[in-house]
């Protein structure tokens, strides 16, 4: 049983019959441990307790940014380092706007432009940003914003996934 999260897609990084995770203990609970254990060992609790803490205040930014966007709406709130939310367009039955934003997630991905994946919210399709990366910056999320903004623009013009968000 797959969360739907991990569900596969035609098109983007969720593509392909099967993962490597399908191959590996990686999704297992008990060896998913030692790579926590490593990492405590390698930085410590504290380096890793502001990694978290900057991620958190990440989503948080990232919620903002999709706040003050019309086009956008959050889907859930943001109590730690995920973000929920999906492009709006009028005039579109629940199904549409679904298929619309899951079309918007595999154009991101397949520009490689950020890696969101997508999962159900009260039985709508959001797209689902999990902030856990020490490497992301807040200019990164606001890439991410625009080129769901104008992902979504394209699609809803007609126009399918073209064109550049950088």
């Amino acid at each position: 049983m797959r969360p739907a999260y991990l569900r596969t897609t035609n098109r983007g990084l969720g593509a392909g019959e099967t993962w490597p995770c399908d191959y590996g203990p990686e999704l297992s609970r008990s060896f998913r441990a030692l790579k926590i254990w490593f990492a405590f060992k390698e930085l410590g609790a504290e380096k890793i307790g502001k990694i978290v803490k900057q991620n958190c205040e990440q989503a948080r930014f990232l919620a903002q940014r999709i706040s003050r966007e019309p086009s956008l709406e959050l889907l859930a709130p943001v109590s730690l380092n995920i973000v929920c939310f999906r492009f709006r367009q009028a005039g579109l039955d629940a199904e549409t706007l679904d298929r619309l934003n899951a079309d918007i997630v595999a154009d991101v991905q397949s520009a490689g432009i950020a890696a969101p994946s997508t999962t159900k919210i009260q039985g709508q399709l959001a797209i689902r940003v999990n902030i856990t990366n020490h490497r992301t910056r807040r200019r990164d999320l606001d890439v991410l914003v625009d080129a769901v903004l104008l992902k979504g623009r394209e699609r809803a013009l007609g126009r399918g996934a073209t064109g550049s968000a950088r």
